[in-house]
């Protein structure tokens, strides 16, 4: 081997590391979705591993529970990257973005149970960041084609749709509904929301 040549031990304490900070993220999902104030120990216990080998990849429960939700965010994005926004209805479209996020639950389901996200709120705004994006790109592209309300400002239908999204959650929360009867609540509730004024008349009249 080639003095330069990288030593393939570093490679696989690099890949352990890597394996053990998966097994630990899969053990605390299944803990804390059993039990949501679950501590590191009960974690440590469920993943197999010492509490020191936890500490060593997250110091302190909040550490962990944003790594939890880091990695349900980016498969979050990815979902709704592979949802094929461009096409159809932007209405619908933008149904099938938040079923993107409600799809996170059914991996993490702790994250219900979580009130607020134990991170400052610029890390937070910067997380949901690749979200609000493809949020207003889709708001913009149906106001263009007609599927969304032109008069009204893209923020102010990004923080409708948001605000519905979020009083779901509540009630799949405080155990009201289901995850699929939010889902279908959304699918009718945000064309409605957010169509042109004279669409929802006419739904709304019956003719």
């Amino acid at each position: 081997m080639s003095p330069l040549s990288p030593s393939p031990a570093p490679r696989r304490r690099r890949a352990d590391a890597v394996h053990n900070a998966q097994a630990i993220l899969n053990a605390a999902s299944a803990v804390l979705t059993e039990r949501p104030e679950a501590g590191l120990a009960e974690v440590a216990k469920a993943a197999g591993i010492s509490r020191k080998t936890l500490y060593t990849h997250f110091p302190s429960r909040d550490a962990l529970i944003n790594a939890l939700i880091d990695r349900a965010t980016a498969r979050v994005v990815a979902a709704i990257e592979a949802a094929d926004l461009e096409t159809g209805p932007a209405d619908q479209a933008l149904v099938r973005l938040l079923e993107a996020g409600w799809r996170s639950f059914e991996d993490d389901p702790f994250l219900l149970h979580l009130s607020a996200a134990p991170a400052p709120a610029e890390q937070d705004r910067d997380r949901h960041a690749p979200v609000l994006e493809h949020l207003r790109r889709v708001v913009i592209r149906g106001q263009r084609e007609g599927d969304i309300d032109p008069e009204a400002s893209v923020d102010w239908l990004l923080a409708a749709t948001l605000a519905l999204g979020h009083a779901a959650g509540e009630e799949v929360r405080a155990g009201r509904m289901t995850s699929q009867q939010a889902i279908d609540a959304l699918r009718i509730g945000i064309p409605r929301l957010i169509g042109r004024p004279s669409a929802t008349g006419e739904t709304s009249s019956g003719t």
